[in-house]
């Protein structure tokens, strides 16, 4: 095990939203799925806003403008502005503007989000290949996005247009399920033209970079529900994170988590941001979290006692990342996950 590698959640003897000044909170999944509030958003959130902590909402969904989705929010009873919202789409269009010249071409393949992007670094969107672009961007465009949208980014790219991705997301949450995201689409023009795009979303630097230049966070705080993104991205940042329970990430999954993936706080919803976290204490062989106590035994994972369930499953991470540790995990949690109804 490598030294400063995550081996269990951390505690906090306060409230998360006191703890630190700015919650960068991931939306698909964590505020919303499918357009709709997820249950308990809308009171954590005012409540943590009323404390003084600021929100600011940091999404890989380049398809919206920070307008439309503020609108959305304030819609769902969550008040906020325009420069509240970050978006991939953003920290992409920096990107480009940083490597080719000022009022250049770019060809989109997505949605408007981009589009207004794009214009706020002083770059000209258009739609053809044939319109001699100094870049190629694609970002998720909805389901409306036609499969002729991949053709042109692939012509532009393979006569040698640098091409940019707002993020590789493979899925997305909707109210339906979960859909491909725009991962699955840069996996189109990557299999045609075998090409690399760079990529700007999380968890990579250019969104963490953006994130902050935006928001001036001195103590964020990475609110989030996938492990590959938002608690990756937290990771490479050198920042805290909170799991919720609400979106992508099962309990297995994050049991199973590398180091880069194990977050520093994990509960089951939004609720997580308005109080401590519980300490998790070495017990013999156990780790011990509320009224549970896990162990790692020779194929999986057993646990014992009573209590709420993300105490059960902080416990089961201690029990998992420790016996792991820099590895994944590949003990069986299956009847101790069953156990806390996850």
């Amino acid at each position: 095990m490598s030294q400063g590698v995550r081996t269990r959640p951390e505690g906090s003897g306060q409230p998360l939203s006191e703890a630190y000044d700015t919650a960068l909170l991931d939306l698909d999944g964590v505020v919303y799925a499918g357009g709709n509030a997820i249950a308990h958003a809308v009171d954590s959130l005012a409540a943590a806003r009323t404390g003084g902590m600021h929100l600011a909402y940091v999404t890989n969904n380049a398809l919206r403008t920070p307008d439309a989705v503020a609108e959305h929010l304030t819609e769902l009873g969550i008040p906020t502005g325009a420069d509240d919202v970050i978006t991939s789409a953003q920290a992409v269009a920096r990107l480009i503007s940083e490597q080719v010249p000022a009022g250049a071409r770019v060809l989109v393949i997505g949605g408007e989000g981009l589009r207004v992007a794009l214009r706020e670094r002083g770059l000209t969107p258009v739609e053809s290949a044939d319109d001699d672009p100094a870049a190629v961007v694609q970002g998720y465009g909805g389901p409306e996005l036609t499969w002729g949208r991949f053709a042109e980014a692939s012509y532009a790219v393979r006569r040698g247009v640098p091409w940019f991705a707002s993020n590789t997301d493979l899925t997305i949450p909707s109210g339906r399920g979960i859909a491909p995201g725009n991962g699955a689409a840069v996996e189109v023009v990557r299999i045609a033209t075998g090409a690399e795009p760079q990529v700007a979303g999380k968890p990579l630097p250019p969104m963490h970079r953006e994130t902050i230049i935006r928001t001036g966070a001195e103590r964020p705080l990475v609110v989030g529900d996938r492990l590959d993104t938002d608690i990756e991205g937290a990771f490479h940042g050198g920042v805290d994170s909170l799991l919720v329970l609400t979106g992508v990430t099962d309990g297995a999954q994050l049991l199973a988590a590398p180091p880069q993936h194990r977050p520093t706080y994990v509960d089951a919803d939004l609720r997580g941001m308005l109080t401590g976290q519980p300490e998790i204490t070495r017990e013999g062989e156990g780790f011990r979290c509320g009224g549970w106590t896990a162990t790692a035994g020779t194929d999986r994972l057993e646990l014992a006692g009573d209590g709420e369930a993300p105490d059960g499953l902080r416990a089961l991470c201690a029990a998992a990342w420790t016996a792991a540790g820099d590895g994944s995990c590949s003990l069986d949690g299956e009847k101790a996950l069953a156990r806390l109804g996850l």
